[in-house]
């Protein structure tokens, strides 16, 4: 039995291929090791989305090439697709798979020790064999087809996450990915069913739809689904999910915020499974500087999207991302942003200093900010942001929580059970010293009495399972 070892850089719809991966090896016979430990075969999952996601990819094949000279080093994802040239240079690298075609993984391996057998056998010298031994998979994510894969299990107990779109037509003028993941594709609905029905069935009571721009999941298709009777849309695939039984909440990944309309936040808000924790993507609260982005929305019509948010929900966990030290960002462009965050009010921000990705329209801008400009600025909202979480976590005093539990933890010696709310708020019930209690993926009540660490309500039980 060979050994295999996985490494994962990047966003969600990253971890969840290398998940299908883990599982197309665990089929086909590969032992799963971790990555610390010698193995066979190395598969990093990589990252572009910075110039420095760039370098932590080749980082990590080169460390896998060094763990074991003699193994099988893959590199797969969006460093392939993005520097494909560099990749095919690097002689730390055996196979390279482009984002369309990490379901081959099993067949390219069994290929590969196939031909390195027939080449040893041939006795050919080693430098010729490196050479002839390694296998480029070309780059087709520009095609509209979706690569199916899947899993049944996650690498957490309660939460599993579902890919169900890949792509993006969007080309903000800062973001690679447009030309490392090709167009928008949507997964087929009836085989996103069947995995969140895999998912339920080995007992997972929450999934979080997700893809690389998920607000877009069904435009490609534009024709009736024969189950759904009526257009394929986010909104159908998300009513669709709320039907399966056995999954209690179902979770939204990165919405835009043009999606949200009074007719799609109104019927979210009919399906009680949906949890009241949005993710809406903003990246400057300044007009002018979403202009230079190519963001195409402006600031009047983002807040009119937390407003519906907040009609439909009763205190809605509406987070978000934020860009600071964008080219051109003036200090009254940075003050515009701060202060339209203040308005809106958020749970968390997501805060990111401009990193100058090659290849992209900004990497050209003129009026690039320094790096301690773009510090200053990033402490300043940190700051606004700390006061922001206290006030949505203190409304929660007094109230009552449906906490999905997952693990045990201990805060200065005592012991705890740790869960989400629906908003996707840390909560904890404290555990009496001498029970064994396992709460694990069980639904409990309970009302919030204090905050017991930073982000992390405490609170008291009054209804299990």
């Amino acid at each position: 039995m060979r050994k295999a070892a996985l490494h994962n850089l990047g966003c969600k719809v990253n971890a969840y291929e290398t998940e299908s991966m883990r599982r197309i090896l665990t089929e086909a016979g590969y032992e799963i090791v971790p990555f610390e430990e010698p193995a066979d075969v190395y598969v990093i999952n990589t990252c572009s989305v910075t110039n420095m996601a760039d370098r932590k990819s080749r980082q990590m094949l080169h460390r896998a090439r060094k763990r074991n000279p003699d193994s099988v080093v893959v590199a797969a994802g969006c460093y392939v697709q993005t520097s494909k040239e560099h990749a095919q240079e690097d002689e730390a690298i055996d196979i390279l798979i482009g984002n369309n075609r990490k379901h081959e993984l099993a067949g390219l391996l069994e290929r590969f020790f196939s031909e390195r057998e027939k080449q040893k056998k041939e006795t050919q010298p080693a430098q010729e064999e490196k050479e002839s031994s390694c296998v480029l998979v070309e780059n087709i994510a520009e095609e509209r087809i979706y690569e199916e894969s899947g899993v049944n299990w996650a690498g957490e107990h309660t939460r599993a996450f579902v890919k169900v779109q890949d792509g993006c037509n969007q080309f903000c003028s800062y973001c690679i990915i447009p030309y490392a993941r090709g167009r928008v594709r949507s997964r087929n609905l009836e085989n996103v069913l069947r995995e969140v029905e895999s998912l339920a069935a080995n007992g997972y009571r929450e999934v979080v739809l997700t893809g690389i721009h998920l607000s877009s999941y069904g435009t490609d298709q534009r024709q009736p689904d024969s189950s759904a009777k009526e257009e394929v849309s986010l909104l159908t695939l998300i009513q669709k999910v709320h039907e399966i039984h056995g999954i209690d909440r179902i979770r939204l990944g990165s919405l835009e915020p043009k999606i949200v309309t009074e007719e799609f936040v109104r019927k979210l808000s009919e399906l009680p499974k949906l949890c009241p924790h949005f993710h809406l993507s903003l990246q400057s609260g300044c007009d002018a500087t979403l202009k230079r982005m190519n963001r195409k929305y402006t600031c009047a019509e983002y807040e009119e999207g937390c407003r519906l948010l907040r009609k439909y929900f009763t205190h809605p966990a509406v987070t978000t991302d934020v860009i600071v030290g964008f080219p051109g960002e003036t200090d009254e462009e940075f003050e515009i942003t701060r202060k339209f965050l203040q308005k809106i009010g958020f749970f968390e921000i997501h805060i990111f200093r401009y990193s100058r990705r090659e290849g992209t329209p900004a990497a050209r801008m003129e009026h690039q900010i320094p790096e301690q400009v773009k510090a200053g600025r990033s402490d300043v909202l940190f700051t606004d942001l700390s006061r922001m979480n206290r006030e949505f976590l203190d409304w929660y005093q007094g109230r009552e929580l449906e906490i999905l539990m997952e693990e045990e933890i201990s805060v200065e010696g005592k012991r705890y059970f740790l869960g989400h709310t629906e908003e996707y708020v840390k909560a904890a019930v404290q555990l009496p010293d001498e029970a064994e209690w396992n709460l694990e993926n069980k639904l409990v009540k309970a009302r919030a009495v204090s905050v017991l660490t930073e982000d992390v309500l405490l609170a008291e039980l009054t209804e299990g399972e």
